[in-house]
């Protein structure tokens, strides 16, 4: 695959109220990652073919199914839910899920998942963001970002034990002090439209959709 082709990514905001307030689960990209080296982020990455076959134990919330649905093509919503559940358990070693068997066996990128005896869950989850890597950068993305209460968490929500060696310096940082870590742009910005979501479970009114093109760098909303 090219590597400047666009491709399907999903990303997870963790939060929860610390000491400080509402902070937010982040880690640092190592200095040799292609994409956004040494950059605090939010746990995610691209969607692999797989992720649109993984059974749910729940789903999401019909206005968050529909809203994914927007401009996406059969069996994506799954995939980009599925996504953001792989790469939080792949980048910091938690769950997103409810005890469970699978009604067979976990496909690749998944199986350490089920090991642990859960299915995954898309309860709670609420999508937030969408944003386009702008043209010319070394990897390009079309990322959903998706918000959920760290009470979704399958046991201790800091225990990053398992978790592997794509992100490090892995913690919870409270929504006051973020700005003062090596952000990406795009990071701060969504940072910025989801603080206001974090004391509530609705859903927000619209989907912010950053659609970074040749023509166009706007934004509009997904509704």
């Amino acid at each position: 695959m090219d590597k400047t082709q666009l491709r399907d990514a999903a990303t997870i905001i963790l939060y929860r109220e610390g000491a400080e307030g509402v902070e937010v689960l982040m880690g640092q990209r190592g200095a040799s990652a292609a994409f956004m080296p040494n950059k605090f982020v939010f746990p995610g990455g691209a969607v692999d073919a797989v992720d649109a076959t993984v059974p749910f134990a729940t789903g999401p919330d019909p206005l968050c199914a529909a809203r994914l649905a927007l401009e996406a093509g059969a069996g994506q919503v799954t995939a980009f839910l599925a996504a953001a559940v792989r790469e939080l358990w792949e980048e910091t070693g938690l769950i997103l899920g409810v005890p469970g068997a699978w009604p067979g066996a976990a496909p690749q990128g998944w199986r350490g998942f089920a090991a642990t005896g859960h299915l995954p869950s898309a309860e709670g989850l609420r999508f937030v963001y969408r944003a386009v890597t702008p043209p010319g950068r070394p990897r390009r993305f079309d990322a959903r970002f998706f918000l959920a209460p760290a009470s979704r968490v399958a046991g201790d929500a800091d225990d990053f034990s398992r978790a592997e060696d794509e992100l490090s310096l892995l913690q919870w940082i409270p929504l006051t002090r973020a700005r003062s870590f090596d952000l990406p742009f795009i990071t701060e910005v969504v940072l910025g439209e989801v603080a206001e979501l974090t004391g509530h479970d609705a859903p927000p009114d619209g989907v912010p959709f950053v659609k970074n093109d040749d023509l166009v760098a706007g934004i509009r909303r997904l509704r």
